[in-house]
């Protein structure tokens, strides 16, 4: 661990490789797991503002869960959460075959809406948790993810630089750019 401003910041997302492999996994992590992606408060503010443009590109269980629970819940841990179906699937998530995509992702790429998805599945292996006087950036190892990470050591890229984009987005430029100094000083050493 090291610190990077007001983050302390594993070894792991400079040391680690990975890169999404969607034609393995199928986009697993937005159908499995226990709880739904982690929000800001920030973000839940923008999912109830862009929801009526998003709405049309979403499956009807997924309408039927937000209508009932909301465009975000709080989980069992009192976090600030996106609604699942049945307690499985996002219920943002949509299907292209058999693999599961966003929905808010898919109204983004149209250019319907400016917001591409909660940071937390923009970021996904790394996994931010905020403190009062700090932010933990960690990789988190699951094993629906194998492939992405056999991937990312074939074509040799760590985490941290297959998630650039959402780093930047989470922390700015300027930390990015001395994420990538710390990489490129242990490299060297």
């Amino acid at each position: 661990m090291f610190q990077l401003g007001k983050t302390i910041v594993s070894e792991d997302i400079l040391e680690k490789e990975f890169v999404c492999n969607l034609s393995a996994c199928k986009g697993a992590c937005c159908v499995d797991g226990d709880a739904g992606a982690p929000l800001s408060e920030e973000e839940t503010k923008i999912l109830e503002e862009i929801y009526p443009k998003v709405k049309p590109f979403l499956r009807k269980e997924g309408i039927a869960v937000i209508e009932a629970q909301g465009t975000w819940v709080k989980g069992t841990d009192g976090d600030l959460e996106t609604p699942l179906i049945d307690n499985k699937d996002c219920a943002y998530v949509i299907f292209d075959g058999k693999t599961a995509l966003c929905g808010i992702e898919q109204a983004y790429n149209q250019g319907i809406v400016s917001w591409k998805k909660p940071v937390s599945c923009h970021l996904y292996p790394i996994r931010v948790k905020d403190f009062t006087e700090f932010a933990a950036v960690n990789y988190d190892k699951w094993d629906i993810c194998d492939a992405a990470c056999s991937l990312g050591q074939e074509l040799e890229v760590p985490v941290y630089k297959f998630v650039k984009e959402a780093l930047i987005r989470k922390f700015g430029e300027d930390w990015y750019m001395e994420l990538d100094k710390v990489a490129q000083d242990m490299k060297r050493s």
